[in-house]
């Protein structure tokens, strides 16, 4: 009897100090989070994408803190099967009835994979629920302030403005009211609505690389519209820079192209079921990593996944298309809009760095300010996958290449690390399959990419069209991180003359090319695009050949400045005219 009543009390104490330390951890992520309205006001992006790490850093800490705890908690018993069976128990009847109560599991989860070094799933001490949506449990309605508009919606504007009190003053309220007013009037007249009825806002506001957004719908007598406006602060004042109202322009907003917003939300799970009528097909694992919850993200994703592995038996595993990389050994399964990348055991003699130098590089991007031109890389551990799943040619591939990471255990096939990203359609695959309009707007935005990377102090290194991806919407990606390296590394140097003509047409350089030097001007022979693509980019983009545009881009980058990549485009800028958005990834 003494025995069972020290179980049952050591089982309520660590279930307990779990749920405390969960909270504890969403407390000081409400502590990071509050700072960014501060960092707006300063005009501080630096200081928004620091806290963006900070709190990425955040979650391992407190979950290794959670576990030093049981550690004196449960001292001899901390490995006791039978105690967490019983733990998982009280843990899930505490939590019963919180509104983000899959953040909570998804915490206990990580705790016990530490501790007991789980592969695959373990259900007797980790929650597992494959078969239900989570959010489809919540009911509870987010935060959030209805406007009736009863008579000129400018003014109901001036009242959502107003209401913000930020400490720095409006360039001109009444100005950017009207603005506002008549884009949202003109997009539900295109709509063939006459009237805004009422505006809906959610209470907080987001923020994310240096602007601010207010989030919301507006209500015409039969439809809505989403409704966001983007706020900039500059010099010292507030403007309303743009307002979007199409589906595609949110859905970019929130794409797995861009950094983690900032949002003090006092839940998460309520505040996903609202984005959901804005997005309703947006994955509900890159909305809750978009609001900064990447743990539960990478829950949700895998969660989706295995979902689908169970109900489509015919589906298998399958190398995804493409050139095979000399780095990766990429995978997917054709259901799921996923790839999975594992790191090659032996890399191509062409490539000079070894693995610890890919994690390196996957890991900066992680950290990075993605301006909506990198792929979210997510990073998984000890995925256990149904052997009968796997192709033959697949696991032929694998057991070749990438035999450190991969494992068969009996019936299943064990990945102990690799990246699952969102699958795109290679480059160089699209530009064979669509021609005229459709493959030159591509290359105009495989250029612009490269750009906006620059801008966000990122080389790509290697700029072949099979290292980006084009999203459904056309958008230019790019998702080959082997050759990448930051602008501040580079040298771009513009080609020394030679003293004979015969050198200019050999293979071999004529010149000493030091391992950071870039040369703009030689490009075109790397892009592996058309002649005809290449004049375009020439006509059109033609700095990118100049070493000087890439110097100066240098120098603005040293000296502090912020080289801004808007997460919009100009037909959602406020004074332009309004039109159809030109690409995104939905």
């Amino acid at each position: 009897m003494a025995a069972d009543t020290r179980h049952a009390r050591l089982v309520e104490k660590a279930a307990g100090a779990l749920k405390s330390a969960f909270e504890d951890y969403n407390a000081s992520f409400s502590d990071i989070t509050r700072r960014a309205r501060r960092r707006f006001e300063q005009s501080d992006r630096r200081g928004m994408q620091r806290d963006v790490i900070a709190r990425l850093e955040l979650y391992d800490r407190s979950a290794d803190r959670a576990i030093s705890q049981l550690e004196a908690h449960l001292s001899e018993r901390l490995f006791s099967r039978s105690l967490w069976r019983d733990i998982r128990r009280i843990y899930g009847r505490l939590i019963d009835v919180e509104i983000d109560a899959e953040l909570y599991k998804t915490f206990f989860n990580t705790v016990t994979r530490r501790l007991f070094k789980t592969r695959g799933v373990d259900p007797a001490i980790e929650f597992v629920a494959l078969d239900i949506i989570p959010t489809d449990r919540i009911s509870h309605p987010v935060a959030r302030r209805t406007h009736s508009v009863s008579g000129r919606l400018d003014r109901v504007f001036v009242e959502i403005l107003a209401d913000q009190h930020f400490r720095q003053p409006w360039a001109d309220l009444s100005a950017d009211s009207l603005a506002l007013a008549d884009r949202l009037s003109q997009a539900f007249l295109e709509r063939g609505e006459d009237q805004v009825v009422a505006l809906e806002l959610l209470d907080v506001v987001f923020y994310r690389e240096g602007r601010a957004y207010l989030i919301g719908r507006a209500f015409g007598a039969g439809s809505f519209l989403p409704c966001v406006v983007a706020l900039s602060c500059r010099d010292g004042l507030i403007h309303a820079e743009a307002l979007l109202t199409q589906r595609q322009q949110v859905s970019i907003l929130f794409g797995y192209t861009f950094s983690y917003f900032l949002a003090d939300l006092q839940t998460v799970g309520d505040t996903v079921v609202f984005l959901r009528t804005l997005l309703p097909d947006k994955p509900l694992d890159e909305l809750y990593t978009v609001l900064g919850r990447a743990k539960q993200g990478k829950t949700e994703r895998f969660r989706r996944i295995f979902r689908h592995i169970e109900i489509c038996p015919e589906d298998r595993l399958v190398e995804a298309d493409g050139q095979r990389g000399l780095v990766m050994l990429v995978f997917t399964l054709p259901g799921v809009p996923v790839v999975f990348k594992l790191i090659r055991d032996r890399f191509a003699p062409v490539k000079k760095f070894g693995r610890r130098q890919v994690l390196d590089r996957y890991r900066l991007v992680f950290r990075h300010d993605r301006v909506g031109r990198l792929i979210d890389a997510q990073e998984f551990r000890d995925l256990r996958f149904p052997l009968d799943r796997v192709s033959a040619a697949l696991l032929t591939e694998l057991q070749s290449e990438c035999a450190r990471i991969i494992e068969v255990d009996g019936d299943s096939l064990v990945v102990r690390h690799c990246y699952v990203e969102r699958r795109l359609r290679p480059l160089d695959l699209y530009l064979k399959e669509n021609d005229g309009p459709a493959a030159e707007l591509a290359v105009l935005d495989y250029a612009q990419a490269l750009k906006d990377l620059a801008r966000s102090n990122i080389f790509a290194g290697d700029l072949l069209p099979k290292n980006f991806g084009v999203t459904r919407a056309g958008r230019v990606i790019f998702y080959d991180y082997d050759e990448l390296r930051l602008m501040s590394e580079c040298q771009f140097r513009k080609l020394p003359p030679s003293r004979d003509d015969l050198f200019e047409f050999s293979d071999e350089p004529w010149f000493h090319i030091g391992d950071n030097d870039v040369f703009p001007e030689q490009f075109p022979r790397f892009m592996g695009l058309s002649q005809g693509h290449l004049d375009l980019l020439a006509s059109t983009h033609g700095e990118l050949f100049d070493p000087a545009w890439w110097q100066e881009v240098q120098v603005r980058l040293a000296d502090g400045g912020t080289l801004d990549v808007p997460p919009f485009g100009p037909e959602a800028r406020l004074g332009q005219p309004g039109g159809a958005v030109g690409g995104g990834d939905p």
